[in-house]
């Protein structure tokens, strides 16, 4: 083994150097990873608490994610959607069955997702609901954040997601998150859709009040207005749940999907709905060269396969319960508030002591990888292959960190 910190100084300069600053990554450099652990290039192994944003629910190089992309690399990995190839209907067919919904519309990032639910929801507006042209409307929450798409920032309250990058796109409304009064209060006969997260992640892991998103869904069934549920962060196993909106006891009119039905091996993102809702779109009306290429399908349909056995939804449930009770521990000693569900916790330090991202520093120091957001505030959302003492060691320096603080 290398001595430490042999590489990681003059890589960091490198990256520097040649690339954008559009992040503010931490001082390390991953060279491998395996379940819930990457290796940097100076042999220091760290646990990794962020999982790519949900990206990596099924940790670094799972065994038979890894085998569908290898098999498949050596068949076919790109046609465009020109052509059909063997493993697309399998695929759609698969994450269909899995959301409930009668179709899918495969593309490649979270925010090409976003997208489409967009468009969709605005052609299902002029075309079903019979909205006037061009006064669509859609009701999005404030803290919200589905993605840096110019269309996209033109509805956050992120002013470094927003700023200087104007003008911006017509046709949102923007209303508190978890407040019931103002979405109804601001549905017009122009109202399309009610796009939010099922749990705010990047606000810090917001969950609304109990029996909000009922209630949305009583609001959109009587106004004939598209519910859609981002579970781009929030889905795929994350929360306990296949999906966080499980949780409230209701079922969408769309699912926006990403990150985690990639495996962590490619970008792999789709929108699920009924056939009266995506069904209005026609041949050349949207799509993407990438959006449903072989080596997507295959990863992604091991992965919706893997989340039809139970398995990790049911590992999320009881290790996110351990998470959450060890967390809980710490408030009060450095610690403000913990939030989340499952495998996912929002949490708020003392910012008398310490930023989020300083805490998220110190963590990785410690050996373990974090995110922070907004402040004092830190994500943490392990793979759901994390083990009970691999929550433990990560608890355990939090506290370390929280205690030399105070």
């Amino acid at each position: 083994m290398t001595t430490v910190d042999q590489r990681t100084p003059a890589e960091l300069a490198e990256a520097e150097r040649y690339t954008a600053h559009n992040y503010h990554p931490l001082p390390v450099v991953v060279a491998e990873g395996e379940g819930a652990w990457v290796t940097d290039v100076d042999g220091r192994r760290y646990l990794d608490f962020l999982a790519g944003y949900s990206a990596l629910n099924f940790g670094h190089r799972h065994p038979e994610l890894i085998a569908a992309a290898h098999a498949q690399l050596d068949r076919v990995t790109l046609t465009s959607r020109a052509f059909v190839h063997d493993q697309f209907a399998a695929f759609c067919r698969s994450l269909a069955e899995l959301c409930g919904k009668e179709l899918v519309l495969p593309m490649n990032t979270g925010a090409e997702a976003v997208e489409t639910a967009i468009k969709v929801a605005r052609k299902w507006g002029y075309q079903v609901k019979g909205v006037e042209n061009e006064r669509a409307e859609i009701i999005v929450a404030a803290d919200n954040f589905h993605g840096r798409t110019t269309t996209i920032v033109s509805f956050s309250t992120d002013p470094e997601a927003r700023a200087d990058f104007g003008p911006y796109t017509p046709g949102f409304v923007v209303v508190p998150y978890g407040d019931l009064v103002a979405l109804a209060a601001a549905v017009t006969p122009n109202t399309v859709a009610v796009l939010l997260e099922p749990i705010q992640g990047e606000a810090g892991v917001l969950v609304p009040p109990t029996g909000y998103f009922a209630g949305v869904r009583e609001l959109c069934t009587a106004q004939n207005v598209l519910m859609i549920a981002d579970e781009i962060q929030s889905g795929l196993g994350r929360t306990g749940r296949t999906f966080a909106i499980e949780h409230e006891g209701v079922v969408p009119d769309m699912y926006v999907l990403g990150k985690a039905l990639g495996g962590g091996i490619v970008p792999v993102s789709a929108v699920a709905a009924d056939r009266d809702v995506l069904g209005v779109l026609k041949p050349g009306e949207h799509g993407s060269t990438f959006g449903g290429n072989p080596l997507a399908c295959a990863v992604g349909h091991e992965v919706v396969r893997l989340l039809a056995t139970g398995e990790f939804q049911k590992r999320s449930a009881e290790l996110g319960e351990r998470l959450h009770a060890r967390l809980g521990e710490l408030v009060g000693r450095g610690l403000v508030a913990v939030r989340g569900r499952g495998l996912w916790a929002g949490v708020d330090l003392d910012p008398a002591l310490m930023t989020g991202r300083r805490a998220c520093e110190l963590l990785a120091e410690r050996g373990v990888l974090a995110k922070d957001t907004h402040g004092s505030t830190i994500r943490l959302a392990p793979p759901l292959v994390v083990t009970e003492a691999e929550i433990d060691h990560a608890v355990d320096q939090l506290a370390a960190i929280l205690a030399e603080a105070v």
